[in-house]
Formats: structure tokens, sequence, C-alpha cells
């Protein structure tokens, strides 16, 4: 990669087409290693769910006091984002990387141990923060180290496992909770963290040259944000991986109440409508990887986009004028949800490669925003009350015509001179 000054208000954060690096695209060990990192979120949020009910009992709390814990880890996660990646910007990937996993590993011990709600609630806050360090650097050791189609199929095998998850995780965690209790899952966490950090610390090496880093404390990390906000393509790409996860938590905050509550679901069949719709996701995101050579990752993107706001259009319809019939509604979430696969994975991308020499913000930006969209879908799907699907549908509606503008928006910038973007159909 080429040596970059700090980056100032006059200093565009997207290098010449000239000198664009040349990325090696990283070892198969190096991306399946970041694959782990990312899975920290889902696996301790998901592993841990079955198990709210005897944490409550044995800590003699209500179960909105656990709930708790998990609105902590989820703020952790997105705080850390903002803060551990711009800092990567300037000391390097391996090093905030190593602390985080490290520290990711303690906390999740101290869940473990942990005496009452309020301190587990604590130590998750301390376990979302310092997980968040292998998600967010995840994304940009990705984009150090791959670039155009190659950067696009890594980021698609991250949504494979962030698919895998949700559907293994709540499973795993539902069997060994009535065995080991909360306290060995939080056990068990522990031991996938120290695994997690122990491959980091193998395999994980620095990605960003000591040329290559941005200097200028705190001032220098209002620069880099500043810069990246303006870059236009950047900024559509983002919006579009942000708003197509709104539609997503759109779907996850409301599913349970709309399925279950309203058509009648049982609790066994309502985990297998999940199941299904998750390992949409996976198959999307697999048909990515193998079309994103010949299709391209932009193309991918907007076919994915335009499906799943044709769904959800369609789910308005479902739900406002045919009063939300079982078989359509559940087909028309499956096709709105699986096309997730093909927009996140390829739109992050896209971002990213607008912002190679501010990767680390570029990418905490996108992380931290994803999570913020997710505290906004959760209230709005539930302003109908539990026996009404119509908000969850306009709401995955309005998020995915965001999406859309977010893409136009991008479209038109690369059409006007990013030149980081040349020759990604």
């Amino acid at each position: 990669m080429p040596t970059s000054a700090p980056l100032t208000s006059a200093t565009p954060v997207v290098a010449p087409a000239v000198v664009t690096p040349v990325r090696t695209g990283g070892s198969a060990a190096l991306i399946g290693t970041l694959a782990l990192l990312t899975a920290i979120a889902p696996l301790a949020t998901d592993l841990a769910l079955p198990a709210f009910p005897a944490t409550a009992t044995d800590l003699s709390v209500s179960a909105s006091a656990v709930q708790l814990t998990l609105t902590a880890f989820m703020i952790g996660l997105a705080l850390g984002q903002l803060v551990i990646g711009p800092l990567s910007d300037q000391w390097g990937r391996r090093r905030p990387l190593l602390v985080g996993a490290t520290v990711c590993v303690l906390a999740s011990a101290a869940c473990a141990v942990a005496p009452s709600v309020g301190l587990l609630v604590g130590a998750r806050f301390v376990q979302g923060f310092a997980g968040a360090a292998g998600v967010v650097l995840a994304r940009a050791v990705v984009t150090d180290v791959a670039a155009g189609e190659r950067a696009a199929k890594v980021f698609n095998g991250l949504m494979i496992i962030q698919g895998v998850m949700p559907v293994v995780a709540p499973l795993l965690g539902g069997a060994l909770a009535p065995q080991i209790g909360w306290r060995g899952i939080y056990w068990v966490v522990t031991g996938v963290s120290a695994l997690m950090a122990a491959a980091a610390v193998l395999i994980v090496r620095e990605s960003l040259p000591v040329e290559e880093r941005h200097r200028g404390g705190l001032a220098g990390l209002g620069r880099d944000m500043a810069s990246i906000v303006r870059d236009r393509a950047y900024l559509g790409n983002t919006i579009a991986v942000v708003f197509c996860f709104g539609a997503m938590f759109a779907y996850i905050s409301a599913s349970p109440f709309v399925l279950q509550t309203l058509l009648g679901l049982s609790t066994g069949t309502y985990s297998i409508v999940f199941a299904v719709n998750s390992i949409g996701i996976m198959a999307a995101s697999i048909a990515s990887t193998k079309l994103v050579d010949t299709v391209g990752p932009r193309r991918l993107t907007q076919v994915g986009a335009i499906t799943m706001t044709s769904a959800s259009a369609l789910l308005v319809v479902d739900t406002v004028l045919l009063g939300t019939p079982l078989w359509p509604t559940l087909v028309l979430l499956f096709v709105a949800v699986a096309s997730l696969g093909l927009v996140a994975g390829n739109a992050t991308m896209l971002a990213l490669a607008q912002v190679p020499h501010a990767a680390g913000s570029g990418s905490a930006l996108l992380g931290a925003s994803q999570f913020a969209i997710a505290a906004l879908a959760a209230p709005l799907v539930g302003v109908a009350g539990e026996r009404s699907a119509v908000p969850m549908a306009v709401v995955m509606l309005t998020s995915t015509l965001v999406m859309l503008g977010g893409l136009t928006l991008a479209r038109r910038a690369a059409a006007t001179g990013p030149v980081s973007e040349v020759g990604l159909p």
C-alpha cells in the first residue's frame, strides 16, 4: 500500500487509482480466524438466551433485569467498535485485537462467577466492548489484505458465519443449559473466546504497516471520521448495509409475536421457521461468493436490494389488505430475509473499498450504526401491540427504501469519479 500522509480536512480518504495498493487476499487460515472473531457477538448473545429464566431464578431477579445483560452487551459492542476501530488506524490492527480478545476472555469468566445481576450487567458490557475488537477489526483486516471481488468473497464468507450462529447457538444453548446451568454457559463462552484469542495470537499478523498509520491523536481521529462521512460512495453503501440490517432487526424483533401470537405457530415451529430463514441468508451468501467474479459485487447488491424491497412491499399488502395469511407471510419473510445475504457482504466491501487508508474508522462507523438502527427498530415494530404485523412490514419496507436510496447515492458518486470502485461491476 502506498504511504499516506495524516488525514486532514483537505486530504481525501481515497487514494488515486494509479497507486491502488496490491493486496494478497489473505491466507485461508487468516480468513477463517477472522470469521471466528466475528462470531463472538452472536455466540455471546444467542448461546445465553435459553438460560435467561434460570439466570433470573438463581439471582432472584426479574426477567427484565436479566434482559439488561443483553442490552449492556449490545451497548458495549457498539461503543467498542467506535473506539477500537479508529484507534486501530493509529496503532495498527494486531495490538488492539489481542488486547480486546484477552479482555473478552476475562470478562466472559467474570460473567460466569458474577454473584449479582449488577455485576453480571457490568461484565457483559465489558465483554461486548472488548469483543467488538474482533468484529470491527476483522472487517478492517480484510480491507487491508484484499480488494475487489476477492474482498467481496471474504465478506460474503463472514456473512455465512453470521447466518450459521443464530441457528446453532440457541440450539446448543438450549441443550447445554439444563445440563451445565447458566454459569456453565458463560464458561463455554469463555472457552470459545480463549480459542479465538489463541487463534488471533498465532495467525493474525499486523496488516497495517507503520507508514500507513495515522497520527494526530484525538484530533486526527476526528478528521479521519469527518473525511469518511464526506465520501458519498462510502456513505451510500454504508447506508445500504445499515438499513438492510434495519429490516432484518425489524423481523427479528417482531417475528416471535407475529408468528406465534398472531399466526399461532408453536415455539418449536417458530424455531424451525427462524432457522430456515437464517439458512436462506447462508445460501444467498454462498451463491454470492460463487457469482461475484462473473456478476460483480455492485450488481449482486442491487439484485438483493430490489428483491428485499419488493418482498417487503408485498408484505405490506399482505398484512394491510389480506389479513396476514400464514403461508404467503412465511414465503415473503423468507425472500426478504434471505436477500440480505446478497446485500450485506457486497455492500460492506464496496463501502470499505472507499476508505482503505481509514478502514478501522470506516468499519467502526458501519458496525456501530447497525446497532443504532437495531435499537430504533425494536420499539417501532411493537407500536400496535402483539396482534398486528403491519408495523413490522412497514418498518421493513421503510428500511429497504432507505437502503435503495443509499445505493443510488453510492452509484451516482461512483459515476462521478470515486476511483477505488473502478472495475467493480
